[in-house]
């Protein structure tokens, strides 16, 4: 995403967390504009339930794929060891 294809707009924040954005943001080697692009991502993330269903729904996906002979071996190994 280029700088001229976005959208610009002004936000309000409190002083200490702007100070704190731009201190990390100097740290992190950001620009201020990808800091809160990324914060907006994540919050937006976190916060969609479909969004967290689908990232969900892809890692069931994965694991569901993968071959879990090793893993059930391994866990039966350990139930055995177990002391119940």
């Amino acid at each position: 995403m280029s700088y001229t294809q976005s959208m610009k707009t002004a936000i309000s924040l409190p002083d200490i967390i702007y100070k704190q954005a731009e201190v990390f943001a100097r740290k992190t080697k950001k620009s201020r504009s990808q800091l809160y692009t990324e914060a907006i991502k994540e919050y937006l993330a976190r916060h969609t339930p479909d969004v967290i269903t689908e990232s969900m729904n892809k890692v069931c996906d994965l694991l569901e794929k993968q071959d879990t002979t090793l893993t059930q071996k391994a866990a039966s190994e350990l139930l055995k060891q177990e002391s119940w």
